[in-house]
């Protein structure tokens, strides 16, 4: 089992920008390189949705189309940790951010139940 610990969220005007990190550890033998990671978002009365996701070699990432453009995702397979810069953030990104790991090293689509491992999540409020 991956455990997964979000940081970085918080309040933002919108505009601004905020980079959030997922960080990754697991039982001895653990092997970040071996995850495919992706980043959700759940806002209130929503459902949970994709948001962007990167391969477990890092060569391959996709996001929404929502986000495309002003949204990164990266990742540190040393350090074990994925990151999202969000740029030009509007008062509809406002959510509770997870990052989630799949055992599939190449799938980074919107399919939650590809994912068996999740982390707590961090709250996003964009607002003026």
């Amino acid at each position: 089992q991956v455990q997964l610990v979000e940081s970085g969220g918080g309040l933002v005007q919108p505009g601004g920008s905020l980079r959030l990190s997922c960080a990754a550890s697991g039982a001895s033998g653990f092997t970040f390189s071996n995850y495919a990671m992706s980043w959700f978002r759940q806002a209130p009365g929503k459902e949970r949705e994709w948001v962007a996701g990167i391969t477990a070699t890092g060569g391959v990432t996709n996001s929404a189309d929502d986000v495309k453009g002003r949204f990164t995702i990266s990742r540190d397979n040393a350090k074990n940790t994925v990151s999202l810069q969000m740029n030009s953030l509007k008062p509809d990104d406002t959510a509770v951010y997870y990052c989630a790991a799949s055992r599939v090293r190449i799938y980074i689509g919107p399919a939650p139940s590809m994912y068996g491992d999740w982390g707590q999540g961090t709250q996003v409020t964009v607002s003026s």
